[in-house]
């Protein structure tokens, strides 16, 4: 259909027919269908993701992405981030700004300056942000050659930035610039900063973790906990990257090019390993009275090869570990619990006969010799074939799922009897200074790699799975991981340079239609950030990796 001269007819999701100039900015149709409540940070155009800058030029249909969403949320973020490293950069001149990782529902960052940054540094950094943000300053996006991007970098003293440029295939690159600064960062922006409605900042020595509104929240900024397991995980992480040389990206791209990667896999590989041999010496200690080993963490976290790990390490102590299957204790079909759309809830706490398993694992904490069940999948219920346990004193129980740090699945054993261990990808490795790389992406990534080797899943399977699951983590098991005893960080420094050469190929099959393009579009630029590693040979037979590519001795 040729369109009328003036006008065009677009379709709005939610909305319906309307027709707008040639011209119009994305921005300002948001504006003029806004509902209250919502906050749009960008836009879906016939299944291509646009800022709101753009303008109108044909007939579309579109989608307008909220603040709530995580495409929409990763925006809010960055801007806000962008906000953030002015205001520090003007406040204490020379200082630079690194955004390290995710902590309480925020973003954890360092400001490397001549003195230490003190609580009532706080205030001050957040009344720069309030002005930058009442002046509504807009962000200009510019294309400019890479060697002049270098440079730019260089004079802010930004070498993460510089040398992930060495790395950049295309001879231009796509800088932001708000008021005086210029910025680089994987992802689009808002159109000015006067889009930023709410932010907290939260001191967190030595650094600052910078709040925002995340979903559940009514748009507002959550309450800051202070999750002092998992911030001494990430630090200890943090610390060793340093340790290692390899802090950011262009780092491993460095060891990768020259042939040095294979020490640097090695070495990956033996600080995993030392750290669940000393989490087994732990456990071993007090054996007499933690008989109950409880692993739980997110999706695609590593927890089989960890906990097969760790059971040969208990062995290596003198202990017989034995492992019981929660999902042998799934309440007969017809008493599974529904979610909201009246499917099977397998994932929810009420899934699982918590009576039964207590009885059960009381009895066998007793010393008694205890029948087994076995789920029958095919028939939604629980059989009995003759399977018994009976432990002697040298034998723990190992319980893999993800309600194990939650007490009300153990409720019956007492907390002197358990230990819990909760594993996650901490991604250790950042991008550059401003753009750190998501435990969720890590994760999200190995999961499609595993689902498409194992699962003979498609991408978009695995994404439209991938909502739901992260669902059940934030209802199931985020909100008890500080009760863990002792927590295991599965992420490895360089497992994203071997997942790249499987994942690459999965997303450039996404249909140019597919409500899923853009997501595999964005991984798909996250990932040109990588070198390839080619040579798997260094990597064990026993890493965690291999529980998503392939070969592990431990399946």
């Amino acid at each position: 259909m040729k369109n009328d001269e003036k006008n065009i007819k677009v379709k709005i999701n939610g909305v319906g027919e309307k027709n707008y100039p040639v011209g119009t900015t994305y921005a300002e149709i948001a504006k003029d269908i806004q509902e209250k409540g919502k906050q749009y940070m960008a836009v879906i155009a016939n299944e291509k993701l646009r800022e709101l800058t753009k303008k109108l030029e044909d007939e579309s249909h579109l989608t307008f992405i909220d603040i709530m969403e995580p495409i929409g949320n990763r925006i809010y973020q960055r801007s806000l981030s962008f906000v953030f490293i002015r205001a520090c950069m003007e406040i204490f001149s020379g200082c630079q700004v690194s955004v390290e990782h995710s902590i309480s529902k925020g973003l954890y960052c360092e400001i490397n300056y001549k003195r230490e940054i003190i609580q009532d540094d706080i205030h001050r950094i957040e009344e720069r942000m309030k002005e930058i943000i009442d002046e509504n300053v807009p962000f200009k996006k510019q294309r400019v050659p890479v060697d002049e991007a270098k440079e730019i970098f260089r004079e802010y003293q930004q070498l993460g930035k510089v040398n992930l440029l060495k790395y950049r295939e295309k001879p231009y690159v796509n800088l932001y610039q708000c008021g005086w600064l210029k910025n680089y960062f994987y992802g689009y922006m808002v159109p000015s900063s006067g889009y930023i409605k709410e932010f907290k900042l939260q001191y967190l020595e030595p650094g600052i973790v910078l709040q925002f509104p995340v979903p559940g929240y009514d748009g507002k900024v959550p309450p800051f906990e202070k999750q002092a397991k998992l911030f001494k995980i990430f630090r200890e992480s943090e610390k060793w990257g340093e340790i290692l040389g390899v802090d950011y990206v262009a780092s491993l791209n460095d060891l990768v090019v020259s042939g040095n990667e294979s020490k640097f896999i090695r070495i990956a590989e033996a600080l995993h390993e030392k750290k669940v041999a000393n989490i087994a010496d732990e456990v071993s200690k007090d054996i007499e009275h933690k008989k109950v080993i409880l692993i739980a963490g997110p999706s695609s976290s590593g927890k089989t090869t960890f906990a097969q790990r760790l059971s040969i390490h208990l062995e290596v102590n003198g202990l017989r570990p034995v492992s019981i299957s929660l999902d042998n204790y799934f309440v007969n079909r017809e008493k599974t619990p529904l979610d909201e759309y009246g499917e099977y809830n397998f994932e929810a706490l009420e899934a699982i006969d918590i009576e039964g398993f207590n009885e059960d694992l009381r009895r066998i904490l007793q010393g008694e010799e205890v029948r087994l069940p076995t789920f029958n999948f095919h028939t939604g219920k629980r059989e009995y074939r003759g399977n018994t346990i009976k432990i002697d004193k040298d034998q723990p129980i190992l319980l893999e799922g993800i309600h194990c740090l939650n007490d009300e699945l153990t409720k019956e054993i007492p907390p002197t009897m358990k230990f819990k261990i909760y594993i996650s990808a901490l991604t250790q490795l950042n991008i550059d200074e401003h753009n750190r790389i998501p435990t969720t992406d890590l994760r999200l990534i190995r999961r499609i790699v595993r689902d498409n080797k194992f699962r003979s899943n498609d991408v978009e399977t695995t994404l439209n799975l991938w909502k739901n699951v992260r669902l059940g983590e934030d209802q199931n098991i985020f909100p008890y991981q500080e009760q863990a005893d002792v927590m295991f960080n599965s992420a490895l420094f360089y497992e994203l340079g071997v997942l790249k050469k499987y994942i690459e190929p999965l997303l450039r099959q996404v249909e140019s239609d597919s409500r899923y393009l853009p997501e595999a579009k964005r991984l798909l630029k996250f990932l040109s950030y990588f070198v390839v590693i080619q040579d798997e040979d260094n990597i064990p037979k026993t890493s965690i990796l291999r529980e998503f590519i392939g070969g592990s001795t431990l399946s």
